[in-house]
């Protein structure tokens, strides 16, 4: 099971990955919107801001998140770890249900770029 450290760690990396994209990827990720990312293996919440095309992780609450973010993501630690290592396809997971991904209609038309 991945750790607390790890996931921030992952979080940290796909922030890295996405202010060094171009194309519609960057597109993408250059929206202006509160994040949140629910490890639930771990119970805690990472929230942060998704702006000019990086997450910056701003705290971590215990359990799930108390503030309905505009983009609400769910997984276990290990799937965060292993979709940012590149070795589980975001979409598959989303589609499978492993990962969870709640926004505004815009938002997801938006964020499809990025599956």
């Amino acid at each position: 099971m991945a750790t607390m450290a790890e996931c921030r760690s992952a979080l940290d990396t796909l922030s890295d990955n996405l202010a060094g994209a171009d194309g519609d990827v960057r597109s993408a990720a250059d929206l202006d919107r509160s994040l949140s990312c629910h490890v639930r293996d771990l119970d805690v919440t990472f929230t942060g801001r998704l702006a000019n095309g990086r997450i910056r992780v701003l705290d971590t609450y215990d359990g799930p998140p108390g503030e309905k973010a505009e983009i609400r993501l769910a997984m276990t630690g290990d799937d965060l770890v292993a979709m940012v290592d590149g070795e589980l396809n975001f979409a598959k997971a989303w589609a499978s249900g492993r990962v969870r991904l709640e926004a505004g209609f815009r938002d997801l038309l938006k964020l499809k770029s990025l599956l």
